[in-house]
């Protein structure tokens, strides 16, 4: 009986294996700085995958903070010049 479990085990592990190195492989192909290679079946380490995901997504909430840094600067300077405009800048954004 242990002999059964022991396989089931085993080809569970397989299994759980399987997906996460399918799902490695698709988060780097969804990466920029891996989708431009040749070959996105190349086998990399998913630590390095999964440091250059971490350093994407920062990377992005840098840019979202900058964006909005520089869309409250334009708010505010359309209040300051015309109140209708940015008025309605501010309800396409909620849409």
């Amino acid at each position: 009986m242990s002999g059964r479990r022991e396989r089931r085990g085993s080809k569970a592990s397989s299994e759980d294996e399987m997906i996460i190195n399918d799902l490695i492989l698709k988060l780097q192909a969804i990466l920029p700085d891996q989708s431009h290679s040749s070959c996105t079946t190349t086998r990399v380490p998913a630590s390095k995958v999964l440091k250059e995901a971490c350093k994407y997504i920062k990377r992005l909430h840098r840019e979202a903070d900058d964006l909005s840094e520089r869309l409250s600067q334009l708010l505010a300077s359309m209040d300051a010049t015309n109140g209708i405009d940015a008025d309605i800048l501010r309800s396409l954004l909620k849409q």
